[in-house]
């Protein structure tokens, strides 16, 4: 069992970050890590960055955040009976977007809820999720309604975003080793176009629908051989690339995605796109950072 590099997991005690933390515990178990999950329960005001408490007021937040941790310690358990990874936890008084920031630069690994309460409503959840995709130092999860562990589930494929760039190079590789571990094939979407097929022109559309296809095969050149037991499906599409991959995404089990490149993928967690993706999809989604 790896002790460095652990899979980080952020938890408040919603419903949402619990399935993260279930996520994040079979996500361990795969890959031979410790699992850490951390709680804080900083207090934000719109004035500033926390105030100021009686020592009743802490001990009674100190105290529903062991509970927290308690309920998410179970939790982990029970997603992966039998190979449950280590588990350590954390009580914080940090606000916990710095934090999380912090620590990713050493787990393999940032996993967070979608929506929550407690906790991270004092310190906005809507942006924790922002925040760790587009800062995290390593590949940040986002786990929305479900955990996508249930046994139907867990055998659809993983959906990755590819753009032809070098950007997108660390999300093609995350996605077949996922694919691997998870003994599942890869769907790789190249959306070469940001607009409607019915936008191009007749004229031009098999010259740039060949020259997708080769941007496609260049990109997953080598990895096939890489990963013999990983089955490859390719899909190109000339619709814009959010609408392709949350088409896609409702028969996969995990969505990655990079955070840079131009293409089909420019924007992908950049700009209005990333936030469609972050709150539409009902799959956790894996956002990878180029190197």
């Amino acid at each position: 069992m790896a002790v460095t590099f652990p899979i980080l997991a952020a938890v408040d005690g919603s419903p949402s970050s619990y399935q993260a933390v279930s996520w994040a515990a079979v996500e361990a178990a795969l890959h031979h890590r410790a699992l850490h999950i951390v709680t804080s329960m900083a207090i934000r005001t719109r004035f500033g960055p926390g105030i100021s408490l009686g020592e009743s007021d802490l001990e009674w937040l100190r105290d529903d955040g062991e509970r927290i941790l308690t309920e998410a310690t179970r939790v982990a358990r029970t997603a992966a009976p039998g190979e449950e990874p280590a588990i350590t936890t954390e009580l914080t008084f940090e606000l916990i977007i710095p934090l999380l920031i912090e620590r990713s630069a050493r787990a393999r690994m940032l996993v967070v809820g979608s929506r929550g309460l407690g906790a991270f409503q004092r310190g906005l959840l809507g942006s924790v999720s922002t925040a760790t995709t587009h800062h995290a130092h390593c590949p940040a999860a986002v786990i929305h309604g479900t955990a996508a562990i249930d046994a139907v589930t867990a055998r659809h494929p993983v959906l990755v975003g590819v753009d032809g760039t070098s950007n997108s190079v660390p999300a093609i590789e995350l996605a077949f080793e996922e694919a691997s571990r998870r003994k599942v094939d890869v769907v790789a979407l190249h959306a070469w176009s940001d607009s409607s097929g019915l936008d191009v022109p007749v004229r031009g559309w098999d010259g740039a629908r060949e020259s997708a296809q080769a941007v496609l095969a260049e990109s997953l050149a080598g990895w096939t051989d890489r990963y013999p037991d990983v089955a490859v499906r390719r899909i190109l599409t000339a619709d814009r690339p959010a609408r392709s991959l949350l088409d896609q995404s409702a028969n996969a089990q995990l969505v990655v995605v990079g955070t840079h490149g131009r293409g089909g993928f420019a924007s992908m967690v950049l700009g209005s796109t990333s936030n469609a993706l972050l709150h539409s999809v009902e799959v956790p989604m894996l956002v990878v950072r180029s190197r």
